[in-house]
Order: structure tokens, then sequence, then C-alpha cells
């Protein structure tokens, strides 16, 4: 058995170890902590809908009406209104027949793989998928296979290796830690030609990419004829909680019988639906947070190069800048904290040994002037 206290004592040693800090204010671009006020660039609240007087407003009109909790599993009493709402519209957003909610998205990315896979079929991950997914895999009753990071390449070598078994892709939209987009086309070209089924965890696309935010799908024109499987979650870019996956009629009547993350945990409360439901209006009718969000991203990255920082190929609002060693992020991490700046540093086993880095992400609520403090801020890093 582990002896904690010494494994405690070596992540110390090692700049590994976590700490919390607790927030004093609702999230946003400016946030209150103990130390003191903050200009934040951690945040995965992408569209600045967090702290939305009409998202808040929808969230207090449903618990006045529904109360605050759902009481119950889907199938038992749990299944509100608003749920249902929800999972109609986001079928609509994400062109899909069907919608399910669940809970989380660890819940979502577990219930869906377990409910696919059975014993003799094969489940195929890229190796800097989201922990979620990962654990879905290993969770299952099926063989697990790790292909190189967006090599497809190598999963197609895979999917000769294992071309007997039933073959399930999982794959990230948007990788978390890189901020790269998946090359989920080509990915599901190839699921096509080895009759594989596509599951892709869009939970830092959603509502960030394509033309209505209806994420990497909707970029690349996937629609439901095509492979992909989509599990969304409603805590980034939608600024709520909750998460769902999309897909075909017959695939979510499935899941409703046999994803036990589904079936055997309490459903989310209907107010949080209603408030996801506001959201969701929000992103497909407000395109210009999109845009000045892309604005944002494309100025830090020309100035940031110009610098001589090393970033990571993302066209997204996950910006990484690779510093090496977990004493030197730690240390860069505070000295922006110094300057009234927050910005986490990323250290092993998140990310690979020597690749630990300070994880800047951006929201449609930042403004140019905040840009412009934190570029003068990494400026006096070097």
């Amino acid at each position: 058995m582990k002896n904690i206290a010494q494994s405690l004592q070596d992540l110390k040693q090692q700049n590994r170890y976590r700490q919390r800090e607790i927030m004093h204010s609702p999230q946003g671009r400016c946030v209150a902590m103990e130390q003191g006020p903050y200009l934040s660039f951690c945040s995965n609240d992408y569209l600045g809908l967090a702290n939305d007087e009409r998202v808040k407003q929808a969230f207090i009109e449903g618990v006045e009406h529904f109360g605050a909790g759902s009481g119950a599993a889907h199938l038992i009493t749990g299944h509100f209104e608003p749920h249902h709402e929800l999972e109609q519209a986001l079928a609509k957003h994400t062109g899909r027949s069907r919608a399910l909610l669940f809970s989380t998205g660890y819940m979502a990315n577990l219930g869906v793989i377990d409910a696919l896979t059975s014993r003799g079929d094969v489940v195929m991950e890229d190796r800097l998928n989201h922990a979620s997914l990962i654990d879905g895999g290993l969770y299952s009753r099926a063989s697990f296979v790790r292909f190189k990071h967006a090599d497809l390449e190598d999963l197609e070598q895979q999917l000769q290796k294992n071309r007997s078994q039933q073959a399930l892709i999982v794959t990230d939209g948007v990788f978390s830690m890189d901020g790269d987009i998946v090359p989920l086309a080509e990915m599901n070209i190839l699921a096509e030609k080895y009759n594989a089924r596509l599951l892709v965890d869009d939970a830092h696309g959603m509502g960030v990419l394509g033309k209505t935010g209806g994420g990497v799908c909707e970029m690349l024109s996937l629609e439901e004829d095509d492979k992909p499987i989509i599990m969304g979650t409603l805590g980034k870019g939608f600024g709520v909680f909750g998460a769902f996956i999309a897909g075909s009629e017959e695939l979510i009547e499935w899941l409703i019988q046999r994803a036990r993350t589904y079936v055997f945990t309490t459903a989310l409360p209907p107010a949080v639906a209603s408030a996801a439901l506001a959201s969701l209006n929000i992103i497909q009718t407000e395109p210009q947070r999109r845009t000045h969000l892309q604005f944002l991203i494309d100025t830090f990255r020309q100035r940031v190069t110009e610098m001589g920082l090393q970033l990571m190929p993302s066209q997204t609002p996950i910006q990484p800048i690779i510093v090496g060693g977990e004493a030197k992020a730690i240390a860069w991490s505070d000295k922006l904290k110094q300057q009234g700046i927050l910005v986490k540093a990323i250290r092993p086993p998140t990310v690979p040994v020597g690749t630990s880095r300070l994880r800047i992400t951006f929201s449609a609520s930042h403004t140019l002037d905040d840009l412009q403090q934190l570029l003068s801020a990494l400026e006096q890093l070097q």
C-alpha cells in the first residue's frame, strides 16, 4: 500500500504538488482571490457566459419554478421539462437526431465507451486524450490501444492489426493542454474504411468552433451520416455545467438503457438546464463573441512569436507557452501573479516531462487592454 505521507513529500520535491485557491468572485476576466484581484487567463469560460446576466436570470427562474435539485435519476422522476428542451436544442445545434444529458463530461465519456463496447472489441485512443477518455477505455471490457498523437498512419496500422475486432476510435476534438485540433475529417475516412465507430470529445470546441458554435464537426462539415458521435460539455463555452452525447436515435436509446453513468445517478438540477438553454441561444445569436475571441488569439500569437517564446500550434483559445522544467513554470506563473495576472503552471503528469507550460486561455470577455497587459507581463519574464 502506498505511503501517502512520503508520496506527498515526493510531489513537493518534484515541484508537482497541487494546491487549490479560493475564489471570492464570479468567474470572469477579472477574479478576486484571497491574495487580491487578478486579471485571469486560465478559465475555460471561453465565451464569457459564466456570469452573463441572461444566463444567471434563467438559472434563477429555473430554481423558482423547478426547485434547487432534480431529486432523482432521469429514469425515475428526475427528467424535467428543461432537460428535455435542452436535449432537443442540443441535437438540433449539433446536427444530430438526439442528444442525451449527463451530469459531467467525465461521466458521459465513461458511460458511452462502456455502453458501446464488449469483450472482444478494441478501443483505440490518441495518446494525449483527456483522462476521462483514457479511463473510459481502461474501464471498458474491450482491449485498449493507444496511437501516437494525431498520427493517422499509426492509427491505420492499429486498425489493420486489430481488423478482426470491432473498433471504437476515441479522440479529443481540441486537445486541452496543447490546444490543437484533431484531423477529424481524415480520421472519419479511416473509420469508414475499417467499419469502426468514432467518438469525439468536443469539450473545448463546443460553442467556440464552427459558424454557429457547433464545434469541430460543424467546422469540418461532418454530419450524422458521417461517423462521429459527439460528446460536448456545458461548463466551458456554455459557462454552466453538465455534458451531453449527441448522435443517432438508436444510439441515444441504447445509452438510456445501458450507460451506467446515466442510469444510476441523479439528474442535473433542472435550473442548470434552463441556464444552458439561455447560453445556447447566446452562442447561436451572437457570433461576434467568436469573432472577437479569434482576433485576440491571432494578435496574441503574432506578438508572442515576435518575443521568441515557444507556442504550440494552436488556433483555439488554449494557447500554451512551453517553459520546460516544473520549477521554471512555477516561477513564471508566480511572476505573472505578482503583476496581477493569473496563469497556472501545468506540470507532469498532466503533460509529458520536460514540457511544463503556462496554459493561457482566452475569453470573449477579454479586452484589447487586457491582452496588452498580458503581453507586457510576458515580455518581462525573459
